[in-house]
């Protein structure tokens, strides 16, 4: 079964018009799942369901993005698992066949793949897709820390971390179509769900969980390689956040740039955009830290 992950808030329609999709384009129905979270102070969407799919609804207090993922993870039964967002759309036909092939070359269940968000394309790893046996091995696929945005990167990040090691295991389904109807390529309005998220929230949670990444990664090739895993030493205590740029630049140059386990490509742009977020989260400079 291929279970999707979807909290949900104030956009009813489009959820709607996500079922409308998955309907449309999957070849077993019967092996799709999709999970909801919705908060209980929205009501208008604790109603929502498909007569042609299986879906469960967890109905909640609002609370972080990790939290609504997790949550969702605990509740579902597949053995791959789709991190959606509800400003989706599946447009591929077949599309769990193809996803159920990548899922069969990893006996050992260990990958990370993603689909053609139509926006950031093979950039970024939009909805990410993992097997549950990553999800377990990984303990906390989506740590509950991140209240709103870097889950996708901090899985990222832990796969190039794969790829460096030199056991590769990130697949871009290219012709594979999941299209982010987004308000930042003029698909979506900007509506209150967009604009309540905190831009630079996050920021400081992914630079203090690097050292969780590390081990995650560690994890994941040992199962890869067949090895028991080894007993670990305390990860020791995460940064605070920087109070100048000084102390930004030291930290982000310390976790980023000289991180030997990451690639040099991915060091060098995890730290000019976080210097660059960093400074446009003070007003101190505009498109550098957009994302």
């Amino acid at each position: 079964m291929i279970s999707l992950l979807l909290p949900t808030r104030g956009r009813p329609a489009l959820v709607e018009r996500l079922f409308e999709s998955i309907v449309a384009t999957t070849s077993r129905l019967d092996r799709v799942e999709v999970v909801l979270y919705v908060d209980d102070d929205d009501r208008a969407s604790h109603s929502l369901d498909s007569g042609e799919i299986s879906v469960t609804r967890i109905i909640g207090p609002p609370t972080t993005m990790g939290h609504y993922n997790t949550a969702c993870l605990e509740r579902s039964r597949g053995d791959i698992v789709i991190l959606a967002n509800d400003d989706m759309v599946i447009r591929t036909p077949a599309w769990d066949e193809r996803i159920e092939e990548v899922h069969a070359e990893f006996p050992d269940g260990v990958y990370l793949a993603y689909c053609n968000d139509l926006f950031k394309n093979r950039g970024w790893c939009t909805f990410p897709i993992l097997s549950r046996r990553s999800c377990e091995l990984l303990g906390e696929p989506y740590p509950v820390a991140y209240r709103g945005a870097f889950i996708d990167t901090h899985l990222v990040d832990i796969f190039r971390r794969l790829d460096h090691a030199g056991t590769p295991r990130t697949r871009y389904l290219e012709h594979v179509v999941f299209e982010h109807l987004h308000y930042r390529v003029g698909k979506a309005e900007f509506d209150a769900t967009y604009r309540n998220r905190g831009r630079f929230a996050d920021d400081h949670t992914f630079v203090a969980l690097a050292s969780a990444r590390r081990e995650s990664a560690i994890r994941l090739r040992d199962a890869i390689l067949g090895r028991a895993a080894a007993d670990r030493q305390p990860a020791s205590p995460p940064p605070g956040e920087p109070a100048s740029l000084v102390q930004a630049l030291g930290l982000f140059t310390k976790t980023f740039l000289l991180d030997g386990d990451l690639p040099v490509r991915w060091r060098v742009f995890l730290w000019y955009w976080f210097v660059g977020r960093y400074l446009a989260a003070r007003g101190l400079l505009g498109p550098l830290g957009r994302s």
